[in-house]
């Protein structure tokens, strides 16, 4: 097996700077969790129709026409990678998104997608400084 030479970065400034900066290997495994999440059209359309209002099982599986023990694995997914939560009424227990990031994630996307299928330019954007 042959070793590769080391590689000499171009801009070792740049490439200092973007290590600097790089997510902890526990911070990148939760992003990526996230995305894990979303990455399925069923845990897709409850998310979404979730960033709507609340619902419950029976509902979401009508919904997304899927049976409600389907339902209730993909919340399970969702619910462990803390994208949704639920409440209890009487019998009947309400699923939401966790918190608005989730809202936010598919507003993004939403505009990534109109931005890939009009063929829209890129607007400035910069995301905000992580801490861990």
């Amino acid at each position: 097996m042959r070793k590769e030479a080391e590689l000499i970065p171009i801009d070792r400034e740049a490439v200092d700077a973007a290590r600097q900066q790089a997510f902890s290997d526990a911070h990148l495994s939760l992003i990526v969790e996230t995305f894990q999440g979303l990455s399925d059209h069923t845990r897709a359309r409850i998310l979404y129709a979730l960033t709507q209002r609340s619902l419950c099982v029976r509902d979401l599986a009508i919904l997304v026409d899927v049976s409600e023990s389907a339902v209730s694995h993909h919340l399970r997914s969702l619910r462990d990678r803390r994208l949704v939560k639920s409440r209890r009424e009487g019998t009947i227990i309400y699923y939401s998104v966790d918190d608005q990031h989730v809202a936010a994630l598919f507003r993004e996307a939403q505009h990534h997608v109109d931005h890939v299928r009009l063929g829209l330019p890129d607007h400035p954007y910069s995301l905000p400084a992580h801490q861990d």
